[in-house]
């Protein structure tokens, strides 16, 4: 059994109720519900990271979006059929949506990078 999987040791403190209501305003703006977690994690690690992936979010949908259309593509080339000029238009529209997507999300993590 590996060491950490048994906690049993209890650590407490106490707060005043401003420094609980920072805890907690602190907790929520990482996203973390767990009060344990979220102690755990500052004691151990001394800073939390929080990642907004709405970015990374957006990017999966125009892939997906683009991947279901050069998907119905194919399955019409494949049976003899064609592709019009505006479908592959389409396609190239979607795919700088994607790169423009791709480079905002780098530009952040560089500026991430940069100011740790």
């Amino acid at each position: 059994m590996a060491q950490n999987l048994k906690r049993n040791i209890n650590l407490g403190f106490r707060v005043t109720e401003d420094e609980k209501a920072q805890i907690y305003q602190r907790m929520e703006e990482v996203g973390i519900r767990s009060l344990r977690a979220y102690l755990l994690k500052m004691a151990l690690n001394g800073y939390v990271i929080n990642l907004d992936l709405k970015d990374v979010q957006e990017c999966t949908r125009l892939l997906r979006n683009v991947s279901n259309n050069v998907n119905q593509i194919a399955k019409r080339l494949n049976s003899g059929g064609q592709a019009s000029a505006v479908e592959l238009a389409g396609v190239q529209k979607q795919l700088a949506e994607i790169w423009e997507q791709q480079n905002k999300i780098i530009r952040g993590v560089s500026d991430f990078m940069e100011a740790a």
